[in-house]
């Protein structure tokens, strides 16, 4: 009987089962329209922004008037003849602005640009999204899901135009302070000329300062990747300020050595590692290229240039060993070129003996003029690649330390302590 007692107790009769399932009544009646809240809130935070904005420009129009608007004053010296309205795009959405119309007297705000109708930070994220890689069309669509205004590809290219003098400013800046390490790379792209589609190449210069940090030295169109373009380009760096150059890397492009020789007689010359290694697979059937490849990367691999020579003379046996004689006359003849940053401190060198830290920038660069496809000129492609370096420049990129420089002051006063001695 005392079981019976205790299962009766614990069990829920059937009446307390469905009160427990039953719905709430005011499980209905308590709903929140999430969509419709977002929109009232819309709303009303583009009617505060409209309101102020217009009490703004009010006030504004009363001072030159010398009256409040309706106002009795002797002071007087205008009245209103009604307002006009303007369109703007905000952040947060159209606004209509009532500008006042004095009868007299001009009035210009100092709210609101003549002819603006776009909010500054509406433009400034256009520019923003246009320069991070976005195409022309995209950006239409992105500017009128965010602020429900359209920005069309005529829209942006008027903001490219109005940039044009900051980025102008900021490829010709005096170069601050020296910088050890500069890497040197051109870039192809497509250029409209006389009716025909060419190549046109923009020479870009990236440098190591003396904290460490990576700078965006310099960008310049060069019409080939050739001599000319070369001393065009190191004069152009020159003449702004860049000093203190102890190494370049860079491919070996026609005439590079030459100018580097001519501008830059003290500082050395890395050929990129990798760059080398394309060169000498071009002797090299492709069923062999991985097996010369692994070769190739045992030289660089060397604790010092002596071990490096001899390991290059053991790889070049065996390239003749295998029937590749011009692969290995190849390296026999170019690869001392790629020993210059065995003269550097060993935490540097693996940093300093390919050009990899420029060679991503350019893939972003790439990425991004592939949307263009052929540019209406030079000055059009040269904008747009600024433009992108600069934005590059702007994030963690520039921000990040790459190298720990002094280590290279401490090789430098040891090496001036040993001649002193």
């Amino acid at each position: 009987m005392h079981d019976d007692m205790t299962t009766s107790a614990t069990t829920p009769t059937v009446a307390e089962a469905l009160r427990r399932h039953r719905p709430s009544p005011w499980a209905r009646v308590i709903q929140i329209d999430q969509e419709l809240v977002r929109k009232h809130l819309d709303s009303v935070v583009c009617s505060t922004v409209e309101e102020t904005l217009n009490a703004l420009l009010d006030a504004e129009a009363d001072q030159p008037c010398k009256a409040k608007r309706y106002e009795h004053s002797p002071d007087r010296v205008d009245t209103r003849a009604g307002h006009y309205e303007r369109q703007l795009h905000t952040k947060a959405g159209e606004v209509t602005l009532k500008m006042p119309k004095p009868r007299k007297l001009p009035f210009d705000t100092a709210i609101l640009e003549r002819y603006r109708r776009r909010e500054s930070s509406v433009e400034e994220a256009m520019l923003e999204i246009y320069y991070a890689g976005v195409s022309m069309r995209r950006v239409e669509d992105i500017t009128e899901a965010l602020w429900g205004t359209c920005g069309s590809a005529s829209t942006v290219s008027e903001l490219n135009q109005k940039i044009a003098g900051q980025i102008e400013q900021w490829r010709n800046a005096p170069i601050e302070g020296e910088h050890a390490y500069v890497f040197l790379d051109g870039i192809w792209l497509k250029r409209s000329w006389g009716g025909e589609v060419k190549n046109v190449s923009v020479l870009v210069a990236v440098g190591v300062n003396q904290d460490g940090f990576r700078e965006v030295l310099g960008v310049a169109e060069g019409t080939k990747e050739d001599k000319a373009s070369w001393q065009r380009f190191l004069r152009y760096l020159k003449n702004r300020g860049l000093k203190g150059v102890r190494i370049f890397v860079g491919d070996r492009c026609l005439g590079l050595v030459e100018s580097l020789a001519e501008f830059y007689p003290e500082a050395a010359f890395q050929r990129c590692v990798v760059h080398f290694y394309r060169n000498v697979w071009s002797y090299v059937p492709a069923t062999k290229v991985r097996t010369v490849a692994s070769m190739l990367k045992a030289i660089h691999a060397s604790e010092d240039r002596e071990a490096a020579r001899t390991k290059v003379k053991q790889v070049a046996e065996k390239l003749i060993e295998m029937k590749l004689a011009a692969a290995a006359d190849f390296l026999a003849k170019n690869v001392e070129e790629t020993f210059s940053y065995y003269d550097f401190p060993c935490e540097h060198q693996r940093s300093i003996r390919t050009n990899n830290p420029l060679e991503r920038i350019m893939r972003e660069i790439r990425r991004r003029t592939r949307v263009v496809g052929a540019f209406p000129d030079g000055n059009s492609a040269l904008l747009l690649v600024s433009a992108k370096l600069c934005h590059i420049a702007g994030k963690t990129w520039g921000a990040k330390r790459y190298l720990d420089m002094s280590r290279l002051q401490q090789q430098i006063q040891s090496a001036s302590g040993a001649e002193s001695a």
